[in-house]
């Protein structure tokens, strides 16, 4: 019995809790709903860099990702050109072999000089793509495979068919169509 009234009474706190909470949306004035502008005032810190999808993720390991997201494109490939190549390396050991290539014609040191400085490059001129097999890294369009692309040039060798489990993730198309205009993301679900 004296357990049912201690419910009875927690139910009933937290009933007039709910209510106290609770606003009536008619108690605010008008210039109350009105939204303020940003504030950009004050220091702010670069703590993401993605300019290539999933090379960050891939090939910093996670004591230097501060480091690396801090680190302006422009320093990254001193500071991590040697790290990508050990992790490429020890991700495919064919990279150790210094004639060894990939589907671009880069061996490590070449593709990890590449991929350490983390930006997309665009092309103003000509096609815009991640990787067809004639244009790289001269953009990114959004229906561009960029994971499948990432992994065969890091498991793939130089036709593309080396470790054929490991060169595609089988995602090949968005789960809905992309729009003809702008915005051009597909409307969520």
């Amino acid at each position: 019995m004296k357990f049912n009234n201690i419910k009875i009474t927690a139910i009933a706190i937290l009933v007039s809790l709910a209510a106290y909470n609770c606003s009536n949306d008619d108690d605010s004035s008008s210039d109350d709903m009105m939204p303020s502008p940003p504030d950009f005032s004050g220091t702010y810190v670069q703590e993401d860099q993605m300019g290539r999808p999933a090379i960050n993720t891939v090939f910093v390991d996670m004591a230097d990702k501060s480091t690396f997201n801090m680190t302006i494109p422009s320093e990254q490939n001193a500071a991590f050109q040697t790290k990508f190549q050990n992790k490429l390396e020890a991700l495919n050991p064919a990279h150790t072999d210094p004639m060894y290539t990939n589907a671009l014609g880069f061996n490590a040191e070449q593709f990890t000089t590449a991929l350490a400085t983390d930006v997309l490059t665009v092309s103003l001129i000509g096609t815009t793509t991640f990787f067809d097999g004639t244009n790289v890294l001269t953009g990114r369009a959004l229906a561009d495979d960029v994971i499948s692309t990432e992994l065969l040039l890091i498991f793939g060798g130089p036709a593309g068919s080396d470790n054929p489990g490991l060169t595609n993730d089988n995602v090949d198309a968005n789960d809905k169509p992309f729009l003809s205009s702008f915005p051009y993301l597909a409307s969520p679900w």
